[in-house]
């Protein structure tokens, strides 16, 4: 089995491993920015074991039709509060913000664009969906607009060059390409009838697979894990901070106390 290079841009489903997750989520979900802590150490402690594919779930097509009864969210100002509930249970940093002085009109731009980075190469897509959420997240930008999405491919194009070509990116983004990738991931959504991110497909050649959803605790993630694939070992231990800190370049305060094993026990909580 191919031993996992310790950068952020090796790290794709290319990776060789027995079992396969399929990852749904949306640049403008915040529970799936609260879950990168534990998404982030299993791939840390299984990588080269455990292989992935992220599906873009189209959170919020437009605010006209878009409803959340769950959270009583109906308009973009209803979803500060939620916001602030994930940053509080999750110790994430989270700009909830966003919802008063900027929110994004749609998820569909970002998810496009992530599935536009995808074209070029699996790794893309993975370091360009971290930066896309870290540009609302941390920094309150809007997702929905081109220029932000543009903004973050070239400032990652100049951060690892060979990893992403920004020019094509450009051309590429409102493309058929992209499109159609947005369309199929939207096609698995509905066919697995998910509605709630995030939400993981855990599964085995030969065997039935298992779906966890929301926001939970690493035990749990692990738990189901095993539950697919009962003889899986980590492949690798943390030995110490730096170290981590080499190999998800940009971890927050929250995923570095994960990977130390001081994450908070929070209880679960709906996902969006």
């Amino acid at each position: 089995m191919a031993e996992v290079k310790a950068t952020e841009t090796k790290l794709a489903k290319t990776e060789e491993g027995s079992v396969e997750i399929q990852f749904y989520t949306d640049p403008l979900c915040c529970w799936s920015w609260a879950f990168e802590p534990q998404w982030r150490r299993l791939r840390y402690e299984y990588g080269g074991k455990i292989k992935w594919r992220y599906r873009m779930g189209g959170l919020i097509p437009n605010w006209g039709s878009y409803s959340d009864p769950l959270h009583g969210v109906t308009k973009p100002i209803q979803m500060g509060p939620v916001w602030m509930e994930a940053k509080y249970l999750s110790g994430m940093p989270i700009a909830d913000r966003v919802w008063f002085d900027s929110p994004p009109a749609s998820s569909y731009p970002a998810c496009m664009a992530v599935k536009c980075a995808g074209l070029q190469s699996a790794d893309a897509a993975e370091a360009y969906l971290r930066r896309v959420r870290e540009a609302i997240m941390l920094h309150g930008r809007d997702i929905s607009k081109t220029e932000v999405l543009l903004g973050v491919a070239e400032a990652l194009a100049q951060e690892k060059p060979g990893l992403l070509d920004h020019p094509r990116f450009e051309q590429e983004l409102h493309g058929e390409a992209a499109r159609e990738a947005f369309e199929q991931d939207l096609m698995q959504v509905r066919y697995h009838r998910i509605t709630r991110y995030p939400a993981l497909t855990i599964t085995k050649p030969g065997q039935a697979g298992l779906l966890i959803v929301g926001y939970r605790p690493y035990e749990a993630l692990v738990s189901t894990l095993k539950k697919v694939a009962p003889e899986l070992e980590p492949a690798r231990h943390l030995k110490d901070e730096e170290e981590y800190r080499e190999f998800w370049s940009g971890a927050t305060e929250r995923e570095i106390e994960e990977a130390l094993s001081k994450g908070n026990q929070v209880r679960p909580v709906p996902a969006t």
